[in-house]
């Protein structure tokens, strides 16, 4: 009996030691994803304004094609 409350005791510390890696990764994979979503709001912005320098009253990205 004391050999597989030792053995569920090892797993449980295992399991929760993955459990706090993978916690630690999502936490470092969301930061990257806020971190990323901020630049490409920041490289559209910027994207847009230089289009309505080149003189277009729409930005490209909100035209229709030629062929619709």
């Amino acid at each position: 009996m004391s050999e597989r409350i030792e053995r569920a005791e090892e797993q449980i510390a295992h399991l929760t030691r993955m459990l706090e890696d993978m916690s630690d990764v999502v936490a470092r994979q969301s930061a990257e994803i806020d971190r990323l979503s901020r630049r490409v709001g920041l490289l559209m912005e910027r994207e847009a304004g230089r289009e309505m320098e080149a003189g277009g009253t729409v930005p490209l990205a909100d035209q229709r094609p030629p062929h619709w």
